[in-house]
């Protein structure tokens, strides 16, 4: 007798392949649906670690071909820039879009705060995946950043009537990075007015950072907004916001920085100003010019990011950069970037990578909510 029921109990429990596990607490409906052979079940949409990594889960289209953006024109584009090179310290933003990538993974909705949701919106948003550079010389590998800018903010918008030129956010990579993209910007747009969060001014004279030892070490992440300058990029319109870390020459910094264009919010000041001031310092500083908005994740205080090659202690909360971002709600933003991530210093919860794809959103609400036309 025994026998004969272990027998049947195995039967039935090989016979009984489909499992409906008991009604979960407060939830209506007929419980849950077991699965087998006649069930259909959606693998396509509602994960959040399906497919390729794109910034937000975002179609990827290869920008750099002709038949990629034939069949999907688009009005935005996120751009890697896997550059390091250029650094003065810690290397390792070479692998700062992967982790943007990875850290944006759950970006998706409604603002809570904006009330938009930017990947539901007029705007037609790719990701072009990275730029390819060579690791072995920066001179070439720049030169192919400016190429990539070029090539991808050429194409014809996807919607016109909004914008004819697409716009590009870039993901770095170290800050001599936004030298390419400012190249470009000027090619579409004119000299614009650069809104610039860092730790540090990076407009020191060449000559002064590197450039003592050659011409090629002169091109870096803290000389490029000098050169920028200098090569008429930029209006003398442009204000740096975060700024902490100290200079090279007591005053010689501060007056080539003030000679390219800029003036300075310092760091300490979002406490006696607050943040509504520093967005009317901002906003009195560009006017009514285009802007360009370029993100160094080193603004951010090290308790919030400390994966960055050139951490400065003193710096923002992630929510009060956030703050700000989402206040300069109607400046013509015509490119943007956040830089200087390496995830190889980031804790194991991604704090900065996390916080750097919440930067790149807002940088793309603040696109998508003003559409500009290009001249």
């Amino acid at each position: 007798m025994y026998t004969v029921s272990l027998i049947s109990f195995f039967l039935s429990a090989v016979i009984a392949r489909e499992i409906v596990f008991p009604r979960i607490a407060a939830i209506q409906g007929s419980g849950q649906v077991p699965l087998g052979n006649d069930n259909i079940v959606d693998i396509v949409t509602d994960s959040q670690f399906s497919g390729l990594t794109t910034f937000a889960h975002l179609p990827y289209v290869n920008c750099f071909v002709d038949d990629g953006t034939d069949l999907t024109p688009y009005d935005i584009a996120i751009l890697g820039a896997p550059f390091d090179t250029g650094v003065t310290a810690r290397p390792g933003a070479r692998y700062g879009p992967g982790g943007i990538r990875l850290g944006s993974r759950r970006l998706e909705g409604w603002s809570i705060y904006t009330g938009m949701n930017v990947f539901e919106s007029w705007a037609r948003i790719v990701d072009c995946g990275d730029a390819p550079l060579t690791w072995l010389d920066n001179t070439v590998a720049l030169k192919q950043l400016d190429l990539a800018h070029k090539v991808i903010s050429s194409r014809p918008a996807n919607t016109t009537y909004l914008g004819r030129t697409p716009r590009v956010v870039t993901l770095g990579g170290d800050h001599t990075t936004t030298l390419s993209a400012l190249r470009s910007t000027y090619e579409k747009w004119g000299p614009v007015s650069v809104i610039h969060f860092d730790s540090h001014i990076d407009t020191w004279d060449p000559k002064v950072l590197g450039g003592g030892i050659s011409h090629y070490a002169g091109v870096n992440h803290g000389t490029f907004l000098h050169i920028a300058h200098e090569e008429g990029l930029i209006r003398n319109t442009s204000v740096h916001v975060g700024i902490r870390a100290p200079v090279n020459r007591p005053k010689g910094d501060l007056r080539n920085d003030i000679r390219c264009g800029f003036e300075m919010i310092k760091a300490r000041d979002l406490d006696s100003l607050g943040i509504n001031g520093v967005v009317e310092e901002i906003k009195r500083r560009v006017g009514d010019s285009k802007v360009y908005i370029s993100v160094d994740i080193d603004v951010l205080d090290p308790a919030f990011a400390p994966a960055t090659g050139t951490a400065e202690p003193g710096g923002f909360s992630t929510r009060e950069l956030l703050s700000i971002l989402d206040a300069l709600n109607g400046l013509p933003v015509i490119g943007a970037d956040v830089v200087e991530v390496a995830p190889i210093y980031d804790t194991a919860a991604e704090t900065t990578t996390l916080a750097a794809a919440e930067v790149a959103h807002s940088l793309l609400y603040l696109m998508v909510a003003t559409p500009v036309m290009s001249e």
